[in-house]
């Protein structure tokens, strides 16, 4: 069964740090394009970091350029997401995603297959 399981998420004061991990089950990571989105609440789904298989290339939204980063640990199959200097607009449940491509797309939600369930990050000010 393929699953995505993300933790790491919680309270946290503006301009702290968090990371994220999504453990992946049932497949193995290598071959497989992966992304974190957000989903504030009244907003949509946005993506926020995408990497390719290759981890060669990789994606940021604008509003986290500088303060996040996308790492992949194919031998652990888990993929992180390190965030730093957050701020209180950063507040959302966060999603990993997966789809098996060894080509980049962009940084959308209909470019990936497979969803984790969400952790939540709140950022107080």
């Amino acid at each position: 069964q393929v699953q995505l399981v993300e933790s790491g998420g919680g309270l946290v004061q503006s301009g702290g740090s968090l990371r994220l991990s999504c453990a992946a089950s049932g497949f193995n990571l290598d071959g497989y394009r992966i992304g974190w989105f957000r989903q504030a609440p009244g907003k949509e789904r946005e993506g926020v970091s995408c990497m390719s298989s290759s981890g060669q290339s990789t994606y940021y939204a604008d509003s986290v350029k500088g303060r996040f980063t996308i790492v992949r640990d194919n031998a652990k199959n888990t993929v992180y997401l390190q965030m730093n200097s957050l701020k209180p607009e950063d507040t959302a449940v966060y999603y990993c995603a997966a789809v098996y491509s060894r080509m980049f797309r962009r940084c959308v939600m209909s470019a990936y297959d497979y969803w984790g369930q969400g952790t939540q990050v709140t950022v107080s000010s």
